[in-house]
Formats: C-alpha cells, sequence, structure tokens
C-alpha cells in the first residue's frame, strides 16, 4: 500500500512474513520513513502556524483587558479638567473592549475536515481583525494615560493653589 502522504510503501499496513533481519540499522531508514509519512505536511504546518498566531495576538490582548478597566475607571473618577476629554477617552476604551468582545464571539476555529486553503484564509481574515482590534487597544490606552498624565499636574497645581 502507498502512504497518501509521501506515496511510499507503507509497511505498516502489510501483512507479512516476519524474515530475521542481519542489522538493526536496515530497520532505521524504514522506520523513519513511516514515521516521516505520519507527521503534518508542510502546508498543514502552515495552518496550525497561522492559527498559533492568530491566538498569540489574542491572548497577549487579554493581558491587557485589566489596564483596559482600571484606565476607564480612572477617567469616571478623576475627569480632570476636561470632562468632554474624559468621556471621549473612556468611550475609546469601551470600544476596544466591545471590538474585544465581538471578535471573541466570532472566532471558530474551523474543522480539520475543512480544506487547508479555505482555513489558511480564513485564519488570514482572523489575523487581520484582530490586529485591527489590537490598534484599537493600543491607541485608546495609550490616548488615556496621556490624558491622564497631563491632567495629574494640573490637579495637583489647582488644590495646592488653593491652600494657603
Amino acid at each position: 500500500m502507498l502512504c497518501p502522504h509521501c506515496g511510499l510503501v507503507n509497511f505498516a499496513s502489510l501483512t507479512f512474513v516476519i524474515v530475521k533481519i542481519p542489522s538493526l540499522f536496515f530497520l532505521l531508514p524504514v522506520v523513519a520513513l513511516l514515521s516521516g509519512c505520519n507527521s503534518p505536511n508542510g502546508d498543514e504546518q502552515k495552518a496550525e502556524a497561522a492559527e498559533k498566531a492568530v491566538l498569540a495576538k489574542h491572548d497577549e490582548l487579554m493581558a491587557q483587558m485589566d489596564q483596559l478597566t482600571l484606565l476607564r475607571q480612572r477617567l469616571q473618577k478623576q475627569p480632570g479638567p476636561d470632562t468632554v476629554a474624559a468621556g471621549r477617552h473612556r468611550r475609546a476604551l469601551l470600544a476596544a473592549d466591545a471590538a474585544m468582545m465581538d471578535w471573541m464571539h466570532r472566532y471558530r476555529k474551523p474543522a480539520d475536515t475543512v480544506d487547508l486553503e479555505s482555513r489558511l484564509l480564513y485564519f488570514a481574515g482572523q489575523q487581520r481583525r484582530i490586529d485591527s482590534v489590537a490598534v484599537l487597544f493600543r491607541t485608546s490606552l495609550d490616548s488615556a494615560q496621556r490624558l491622564l498624565q497631563a491632567a495629574a499636574p494640573a490637579s495637583s497645581s489647582s488644590t495646592s493653589s488653593s491652600r494657603p
């Protein structure tokens, strides 16, 4: 029988009489060929790598969710002198959070029975989507932090100037 992956004879599926083998070294190449037939080929590895890249980006963003929530809460408690800007930044943080939740609810790993090209296309699309969520995260986090840093000196100087 031929292996569907590499076209070599698959000795594991043949019935034959075991003959004494003079050297164990004869078996090593046969075992190596058979194990090569059972490993995923390069294209399958591409699909696995694409999936891992998407999920790694997801994990990276999930690690920032607490920071997103904390900044939103700080903007709520200490909006600073510009309450309109604080509200805008809070909404941006909420939008980043909502984009992440939306991506997670829509992500569905394709079944292994789906053809390879379709899986690769799916993972490429998901990578683009999760990358755009990452941009929302980064911009909303950075701008909220800048606003809070700018508001911190202003609020401390206004409290110190009101003291006698």
